[in-house]
């Protein structure tokens, strides 16, 4: 197994934000030399003596023009795309490649937006009307795509069939037809053979026509090479080292017959070592793709990450309409479990595709996701029920944009316990670091439970959250209202609204107050009844959120109390 890291071999400019786009930012960068090797072509016999006149009258010269006679009635070798097996010159490989450059809006690690960012990367045209064989990471998450071949300053537009996330293949379409079209080679690689990279990784401005195809050579030197690296998962790769850099991504590799033998997709400039997708591999994958159906994929633009704060797929963008957006999963989100599978354990995306590669993208899967923006993990489903915030947590955060004060003590992400009052006819659920627990009777209301990290703290602070949980006999629906107006916060808070409250259990009404004493911190009330008339006693629960974890608590204590009498 390698010990170097490889790297994507095409590269991301942001023209609009004065930083460069880190999805790429382990590519190898700078401009590609021209092949030092050359393929020589068919050479002419020298005269034996120069100036000799020829005897037309010489047996040897009836005989000479007697074998140029028959050599003339046989049909010559085709030349180019005309040949049988689609073999050609390496000087007409040229004429096949294009760049590629791709421009969409991307979320980085810091959480900010690239805007209009723009990615260069290599394809190369597979079919007289237009069909460009690339990497899915070259145009992974665009908006727009425009294709350029070697001596035009006009860019083709492109359309995108389909892609593969986890083979690192994508098809694109493009405009008009008439095409010079690469083949493929039909044989298996063997190590030592002789091969071409073809491709342009020069030009760091993705708006620059100026283009620099290369051409460099090499030879294959293992056939089963790691593929896993931390934005495709491949398998077996083949490994050589004609030079591949920033830009050649997607970029066909050549025998010396210009048949196609693997589709390049990283290298490390360090060791010299470079890898392509095997052309007998990619293959059928190709050919799915080219059928306007996605391969292993999600609609993810995402890249594995490992480290002290754990694991996952950082995700970068999001296809519009895919599996992953009808999940609601978003960008910045970090992926980190699959199906209840951990992901990117060892810093690759194996875990991912291989959960892909069982299920089937069309399967109901289970998901969970860490939200940065709102300090929040989320659950949803693949194919399912969709990831949402709860009603609470999305009310504030629509309200106010932002998470709360963190430095609360107890703050989350939370795990859970049930406490309840002294009698048992209260329970809720409540973080499990909210160690403070008072379950009696509360004189002027009824059966109470309160519970924070310390409830006298709470008492007399914003900054310490906590809840409080009772029912009473003494009052019925006609008093929420009342209740309400008793518990008006409005001096010291932001009133976010009252709305209507209905769980199946109990109906009522939902007063949210929000940056509470010059804080962030929110405090909801609900005064409800039961939904059956029988028993028509009054609920109160009230609740202090200081950190975003704590909204989620309380939308967990809302979804778990029981308030008897």
């Amino acid at each position: 197994m390698r010990t170097e890291t490889p790297n994507r071999p095409n590269r991301w400019t942001v023209p609009i934000v004065l930083f460069v786009f880190p999805l790429l930012a382990a590519a190898c960068g700078g401009g590609g030399s021209e092949a030092s090797d050359t393929v020589a072509g068919n050479s002419t016999a020298q005269e034996s003596e120069e100036g000799a006149e020829a005897d037309p009258s010489s047996p040897d010269t009836e005989a000479q023009e007697a074998e140029e006679a028959e050599a003339a009635d046989e049909p010559s070798e085709p030349e180019g795309d005309d040949r049988p097996d689609g073999s050609m010159d390496i000087a007409q490989v040229e004429g096949s490649v294009v760049q590629i450059v791709a421009q969409g809006t991307f979320v980085l690690d810091s959480g900010q937006l690239a805007f209009n960012a723009g990615s260069t990367g290599t394809g190369f045209v597979i079919s007289e009307n237009g069909l460009v064989v690339t990497n899915n990471h070259v145009v992974a998450g665009a908006a727009t795509l425009e294709v350029y071949f070697s001596g035009s300053d006009d860019p083709v537009n492109a359309r995108m069939l389909g892609v593969s996330e986890c083979t690192d293949l994508a098809v694109i379409q493009l405009e008009g037809d008439g095409y010079q079209a690469l083949s493929f080679s039909d044989e298996s690689m063997t190590t030592g053979i002789s091969i071409f990279a073809a491709g342009y990784p020069g030009a760091d401005d993705p708006g620059n026509i100026d283009l620099d195809y290369t051409l460099t050579s090499g030879i294959v030197s293992s056939t089963r090479a790691d593929g896993e690296t931390n934005w495709a998962s491949v398998g077996t790769v083949l490994q050589h080292d004609a030079q591949i850099l920033g830009g050649n991504s997607g970029g066909p590799l050549v025998d010396e017959n210009g048949l196609v033998v693997g589709i390049n997709y990283a290298g490390n400039l360090e060791f010299n070592t470079n890898y392509a997708i095997s052309a007998l591999e990619a293959q059928p994958v190709i050919q799915q793709l080219a059928q306007d159906v996605d391969v292993d994929s999600l609609g993810i633009n995402g890249e594995a990450v490992f480290g002290e704060f754990g694991s996952g797929i950082f995700i970068r963008s999001i296809e519009s309409g895919s599996p992953a957006d009808r999940a609601g999963i978003e960008p910045g989100d970090l992926l980190t479990t699959l199906e209840n599978l951990v992901m990117a354990t060892d810093g690759t995306m194996q875990d991912y595709c291989d959960v892909l590669r069982t299920k089937g993208p069309q399967a109901t899967m289970n998901v969970e996701v860490y939200r940065p923006s709102v300090d929040l993990v989320l659950n949803g489903q693949i194919n399912g029920d969709p990831i949402e915030l709860p009603a609470i947590t999305e009310t504030v955060l629509g309200a106010t944009g932002g998470a709360g004060n963190d430095s609360s003590s107890g703050s989350g992400p939370y795990s859970y316990r049930t406490v309840t009052d002294d009698s048992g006819l209260i329970s809720v659920s409540v973080p499990t670091a909210w160690i403070d627990v008072d379950g009696t009777f509360n004189d002027a209301f009824g059966p109470s439970v309160w519970a924070s990290p310390d409830i006298l703290a709470w008492q007399e602070s914003w900054n310490v959250p906590g809840i409080i949980v009772e029912s009473s006999a003494d009052y019925t629906s006609a008093d929420i209202p009342e209740l309400l107006a008793l518990r008006d916060l409005s001096e010291a808070c932001v009133d976010f609204g009252v709305s209507d409250y209905d769980d199946g259990l109990y109906v009522g009404l939902l007063q949210i107050f929000g940056e509470c004493g010059g804080t962030q911190t929110t405090y909801v009330i609900l005064a409800a009844t039961p939904s059956d008339p029988a028993l028509d006693h009054l609920i109160r629960v009230e609740i202090q959120a200081v950190t975003t974890a704590d909204l989620e608590a309380a939308d967990e204590a809302l979804a778990t109390f029981i308030a008897n009498i």
